[in-house]
Order: structure tokens, then C-alpha cells, then sequence
């Protein structure tokens, strides 16, 4: 299939400040393990927390999207986010998804998030059927690994503490693009919409 230039893998997220993504990368180097090569890490570098998957747009559609983020963001005002905790989806005992929780002020961001996936849904995207659970990807388990290795993996995620509080003050949404390259995902911001205008 050709590649078409027009089509632009995106999604819309909250960045992550320096201090929190270098946060990650000290996790992420306590837990990485020769023998875990079932295990396929995150660029720490790259990690945002992500309120709504678009995937393929037209590229004209970028002002339309930035717009109906701009409505979605109108009423919630600035707010505070940190990181903290560990966990795996669906179980520590089988681990797909190895994952770092988003505590703070939630309330707000679950109102944000909902009122971008309702402004989007006006745009004929679909609404996520899935409930939000705020957080953070860190890793995934390859499609080989067995059930012995997710599990082996989830114990050491269990038995890791994570007791640092990484500050996030939310003051905008990124619509963001997403480059597939064979050394991993390049990112590129595309529209930058504050928060309580």
C-alpha cells in the first residue's frame, strides 16, 4: 500500500516536564534486566500521558481537531498532576502492560479527558469504550513471552517501590504526531491548546 503523505498518525496528550521524564528513565534503568528480553521498553524520552488515540488524520484536519480541543479545554482551569505508584495491565501475574499510576488533582483531568472525547466524537471520532485509566506506559510484554516470564516480570514490578512523586502542572494539551521509525517512535507536537482561555 503506498504510503500516503496526508495521513498523519496522531493522538492527543499532556507532555511530561524534564525532571519527570528523567524520573522514569532511573526507574526504568532499576528495572531492566539482561535475562528480560521479552520485555520492550519505552523511549523514557517519549513517554506522554495520553487522553485520546486518533490515529491516521488527514493532515487538513489538524485546525478542526485543535479547535474542538480548544472548546474542550475552555472550562477547567490549570492543574496540579503527580506520578506515583507502579502497576500492569491486566495483572501483575500477567503482565502486558507495565505501567506508572497519575495521581493529583484526577477529578479535573477525567474532565478533560471527557470533554475532548466528547468534542472529538462531534467530529465523527469514535468515543473510547474502554474507561480511562490515567497512566503512564514504561513497557510491554513481547507477543512470545510466556506465561512463567510475565510473570516472573510482574513480581519484580511488585516488589519495586516507587516512592517518588513526580510534579506535573497541567496547563495545556499537545496534539501530537507519531513517526514509526525502526529505532522506535519519533514524536513532533502539532497544535498547542491552554488550558482555561
Amino acid at each position: 500500500m503506498a504510503h500516503n503523505p496526508e495521513q498523519i498518525r496522531s493522538f492527543i496528550a499532556i507532555e511530561l516536564p524534564e525532571e519527570a521524564k528523567k524520573g522514569l528513565a532511573r526507574l526504568r534503568k532499576e528495572l531492566e534486566r539482561d535475562e528480560c528480553k521479552f520485555v520492550k521498553w519505552v523511549d523514557p524520552g517519549g513517554i506522554h500521558l495520553t487522553l485520546k488515540f486518533l490515529g491516521n488524520i488527514p493532515s487538513k484536519r489538524v485546525t478542526e481537531i485543535t479547535e474542538a480541543m480548544g472548546k474542550a479545554a475552555q472550562g477547567i482551569s490549570p492543574f496540579h498532576l503527580e506520578i506515583s505508584g507502579l502497576g500492569a495491565f491486566p495483572s501483575l501475574k500477567q503482565a502486558r502492560v507495565f505501567w506508572v499510576g497519575i495521581g493529583g488533582e484526577t477529578d479535573k483531568l477525567f474532565r478533560l479527558q471527557q470533554n475532548i472525547d466528547s468534542a472529538l466524537a462531534a467530529l465523527g471520532f469514535a468515543k473510547e469504550e474502554r474507561p480511562f485509566v490515567p497512566h503512564l506506559t514504561l513497557a510491554r510484554t513481547r507477543e512470545g513471552a510466556s506465561p512463567p516470564e510475565r510473570k516472573s516480570f510482574g513480581e519484580l514490578v511488585g516488589s519495586t517501590t516507587f516512592e517518588d512523586k513526580y510534579p506535573v502542572e497541567v496547563e495545556a494539551v499537545r496534539l501530537m504526531k507519531s513517526q514509526l521509525m525502526p529505532a522506535g517512535a519519533i514524536y513532533t507536537c502539532l497544535s498547542v491548546v491552554g488550558l482555561g482561555h
